[in-house]
């Protein structure tokens, strides 16, 4: 399911020892499509890089490390509130940036790192 949703020459993931590099996942349904909104841009983006854990034997809980990135910073708070529902504390470290532009005109882009440990 994950490689029907790249949209260059990368891989979705990569595999080192117990870590596992997880490319961006942008809020496209499985046609590629855009869903609207930050708030459901934001769910649809970790649904995507849930379902990329999940190919993998693993879960959002395995998730050590995210970066968001935004085009819009000012739409943060309404990320934030999305992310909440999807992490437990401990929640993994996090960076978040404001950016110019995404792919797709996406409001928001989300890629993680995990571990198996």
């Amino acid at each position: 399911m994950s490689d029907n949703l790249k949209i260059g020459p990368y891989s979705t993931y990569r595999v080192c020892g117990d870590f596992i590099f997880i490319s961006g996942q942008l809020p496209v349904d499985s046609d590629g499509r855009l869903v609207d909104g930050i708030e459901a841009q934001t769910q649809k983006s970790l649904e995507n890089l849930a379902s990329v854990l999940e190919e993998l034997g693993l879960g959002l809980a395995n998730v050590a490390k995210t970066t968001c990135f935004l085009s819009d910073i000012a739409n943060f708070t309404k990320m934030n509130e999305i992310y909440m529902k999807f992490f437990n504390e401990p929640y993994p470290a996090r960076s978040a940036f404001g950016v110019k532009d995404l792919p797709k005109g996406a409001l928001v882009e989300i890629e993680a790192i995990a571990f198996r440990g």
